[in-house]
C-alpha cells in the first residue's frame, strides 16, 4: 500500500503506529493519540509537555519555523515552552553558509520565544535534496491546569485566532516568489512573505488557557483549519459546524490561494490557534486575546453529531475523509504555472 504525501491518515496511525509504542509507563498521562498536540508526563506537582515536529515544506526560514511550530504545540497544552532539541538534516550539496543561516535563525527565534536549545544532532544526509529540521520542544504546566485536544464538548464555540493559511501563505510567497509576482504582484508577495513573523501562538494560547473557559486547543498545522477541526473532533468524539464566511482570510492569502487554485481552509495554518470554549465564556476569551492586539473570531461550534460540516457559499461540504494539505499540490506540481 503506497502512502500519500503529508500526514498519515488516522486509519494507518491506529493500524500500524499506535501498536508499536514501546514499554508502558504509568507516568505518561497523555500519550500518542489522534488530534493530540503533545505528550504529557507526570513530574509530581508539574507535568512535562513534549512535542516533535519536522519542517519539510520550506527552505527559506526553516530554522525560524522549527522553533515556532514545535513551541506552539507546547503552548496549546497551556504549558510554557522552555527547551528545544533539534535534528538538522542537510542536503548533499550543503554549504557552511546554509548551516549558519539555519542555526542563526534558530538562535534568534529561540531567544524571542524564551526557550533554550539543549541538544540535538546535525548531519549531511545522503540522498536528501533539501534541508529538514526536526524540532522537539519541552515545556511545563501545573498538573491540574494543562489543556488537551480531547476536551471539546457539544455546544462549545470554536475560536480561531489571526487568520487561515498563515504559514502556507508565507511558504508559498517564499518558495514561488518569481511566479507569484507575475500572478498577484510584487506588493502582495512582499507582504505575504512577512507572515512568517505571525506564526507563534504562544502568547494567545497562554492567555486563553488562563481564563478558565477553554476546554481544548489545537494548532492548525498541516491540512489547515479544517484539518485541525477534524483532529479536534476525532480526539473529542464530537462533530462540528464551521461557517466559511466567518473564517478570517487575509487579502494576501485570498489572492495567492486564488492564483494557485487552492483552498485556504485546507492549507497549512501555523500561526492561527483553534480554541474550544465554553459558550458562556467565549466573548471573554475573545476580548482577552484581542486586548494584546491579536484577532480572535468565533467561526463555528462543536455538535453532538459525529459529523463535520462546512457551511460554504456554494452549499454544505461534509468532511468524511482525512483533509489533504493543499500546499503539497503546488510544491509537487509547479507546472500549475
Amino acid at each position: 500500500m503506497k502512502l500519500n504525501s503529508g500526514k498519515l491518515p488516522p486509519s494507518i496511525l491506529k493500524e500500524v503506529v499506535y501498536k508499536h509504542l514501546g514499554a508502558y509507563s504509568s507516568r505518561v498521562l497523555l500519550g500518542p493519540s489522534i488530534g493530540e498536540d503533545a505528550a504529557v508526563i507526570d513530574m509530581g506537582e508539574k507535568v512535562l509537555v513534549v512535542h516533535t515536529d519536522p519542517i519539510t515544506g520550506a527552505v527559506e526560514n526553516i530554522g525560524l519555523l522549527a522553533v515556532y511550530v514545535s513551541t506552539n504545540d507546547i503552548a496549546t497544552r497551556g504549558a510554557l515552552p522552555l527547551w528545544l532539541s533539534l535534528a538538522i538534516l542537510l542536503p548533499e550539496d550543503a554549504t557552511k553558509e546554509l548551516l549558519e543561516g539555519i542555526v542563526s535563525q534558530i538562535d534568534q527565534t529561540a531567544k524571542e520565544v524564551g526557550v533554550s536549545v539543549v541538544g540535538g544532532h546535525t548531519e549531511v544526509t545522503l540522498g536528501l535534496k533539501r534541508p529538514i529540521v526536526v524540532s522537539t520542544a519541552f515545556g511545563e504546566a501545573r498538573k491540574e491546569s494543562y489543556v488537551t485536544s480531547s476536551g471539546a464538548k457539544p455546544g462549545d464555540l470554536i475560536i480561531l485566532t489571526k487568520s487561515a493559511a498563515i504559514e502556507g501563505t508565507s511558504i508559498l510567497a517564499n518558495e514561488l516568489e518569481a511566479k507569484l509576482k507575475e500572478k498577484v504582484g510584487e506588493d502582495i508577495v512582499k507582504k505575504a512573505k512577512s507572515y512568517i513573523k505571525l506564526i507563534s501562538v504562544v502568547k494567545e494560547a497562554l492567555i486563553a488557557s488562563s481564563t478558565g473557559f477553554v476546554d481544548a486547543m489545537h494548532d492548525p498545522t498541516e491540512s489547515g483549519v479544517l484539518g485541525a477541526v477534524q483532529e479536534l473532533c476525532y480526539a473529542s468524539k464530537v462533530g462540528a459546524r464551521i461557517y466559511e464566511a466567518k473564517v478570517p482570510i487575509s487579502y494576501e492569502t485570498k489572492k495567492i490561494c486564488e492564483a494557485l487554485g487552492i483552498d485556504p481552509l485546507k492549507t497549512i495554518s501555523s500561526g492561527a490557534l483553534l480554541i474550544a470554549v465554553k459558550k458562556e465564556g467565549a466573548e471573554e476569551v475573545v476580548k482577552a486575546i484581542e486586548k494584546v492586539g491579536i484577532r480572535a473570531t468565533i467561526i463555528g461550534e462543536f455538535t453532538k453529531e459525529n459529523n463535520i460540516e462546512v457551511v460554504r457559499k456554494s452549499g454544505i461540504e461534509r468532511i468524511t475523509e482525512p483533509v489533504q494539505e493543499e500546499l503539497w499540490k503546488v510544491l509537487k506540481e509547479k507546472t500549475i504555472f
